[in-house]
């Protein structure tokens, strides 16, 4: 009976990493060396999800900061029509922002990997 225990509880554990380090299906993931080439397009909305004190330190001029703790609330003020590029510091929040607006029904999501301590 233990071990049927351990074996559910490292089952859980295994899917629950899983889970939260896999990309979602539908996200794209590109690197700051890609991002570059990127941001001459005005078409394309840049999100740096980083909190305001983060962003005011040091940021990329054509993102806009929307914090991944009011991104829900403010997704409003995105177009579901237009390619959402999501960056944070390492490539963690952006990747779950990137889950956030995925489940609101936005379908073009880039991540930026390695986020602003990748970008020189």
């Amino acid at each position: 009976m233990g071990i049927l225990i351990n074996v559910i509880l490292i089952g859980a554990v295994a899917f629950f990493l899983y889970k939260r380090l896999v990309p979602a299906k539908g996200i794209r993931n590109i690197s700051t060396s890609e991002l570059n080439t990127e941001l001459k397009n005005k078409e394309k909305q840049f999100i740096d999800v980083r909190t305001p004190s983060e962003f005011k330190a040091n940021h990329i001029k054509e993102f806009k900061n929307i914090p991944l703790y009011d991104l829900t609330k403010k997704a409003s003020e995105l177009s579901k029509d237009k390619e959402v590029f999501l960056i944070c510091q390492s490539g963690m929040r952006s990747s779950n922002a990137s889950k956030v607006l995925k489940k609101m029904g936005f379908k073009n999501i880039t991540n930026v990997k390695g986020g602003m301590s990748a970008w020189r």
